[in-house]
């Protein structure tokens, strides 16, 4: 007698805890906890909690590898907003990268990490319309910076500047909306001045200068003439 009625309480006790997964609210709204399989498996693709439509607290999302759920992802809700701190991560459990999001658009500052190493690769900013907006940061595993770009609303904005692993200077552009514009340099492994010249509208313009030992070497006219001959 005992034992039926310990089946029963476990039938009951299960059946209470299936109704509270996946559960809508009276406005039709996901509400409580909710986990999702992916399409024609068992194998969890996410699971957290909703409060009448909103994600609150902890969600974690998962790939399927050989049918099994690998941790891809989690993001932390905040309170009355629609921002969650996230943290992507590889299938070995390390940290690919971590920031801000709202939705779907990356916000705030961004910090991406080496594949084999805890070390910064990468950090960047995005605008609330979800831009790269400012400066842009990548370094190389030993800790020596190897790009610095600037950006605004999404565009390459400035002068962006690309150094060697041994901290030697490499190149050094000029963009204006994403587009080469203004004085360039181009210099070799050991910091020496190779090639200067303009760049117009992304392409170069006028006179490129190209150095041998210290010394001009070669010149090349870029200007681009018209060929109207009345036209300056």
């Amino acid at each position: 007698m005992k034992s039926i009625i310990v089946v029963i309480l476990l039938v009951f006790t299960n059946a209470i805890f299936a109704q509270k997964i996946n559960q809508l609210d009276t406005n039709g709204k996901r509400d409580g906890v909710w986990r999702k399989n992916f399409d024609g498996t068992k194998v969890l693709r996410y699971e957290g909690q909703f409060a009448h439509g909103k994600e609150v607290g902890t969600f974690k999302f998962y790939k399927n590898i050989k049918n099994k759920p690998v941790l891809t992802a989690v993001k932390e809700f905040q309170d009355n907003t629609t921002v969650a701190d996230v943290t992507f991560l590889a299938s070995n459990g390390k940290t690919i990268s971590k920031g801000q999001m709202d939705g779907k658009k990356y916000i705030g500052d961004w910090v991406y990490y080496h594949n084999n190493s805890d070390k910064v690769m990468t950090t960047e900013h995005y605008n609330t319309n979800g831009k790269l907006d400012g400066e842009r940061l990548v370094y190389y595993e030993n800790g020596q910076l190897a790009e610095r770009a600037f950006y605004k609303n999404g565009l390459l904005e400035g002068k962006s500047t690309w150094v060697s692993e041994n901290g030697v200077v490499l190149k050094e552009f000029q963009y204006k909306n994403d587009v080469l514009q203004g004085m360039s340099k181009y210099y070799d492994q050991e910091g020496n001045l190779i090639a200067e010249g303009a760049y117009k509208n992304g392409r170069k313009d006028g006179i490129w200068k190209y150095y041998k030992d210290g010394k001009v070497d070669e010149e090349k006219d870029f200007t681009k003439y018209s060929s109207n001959p009345y036209q300056k």
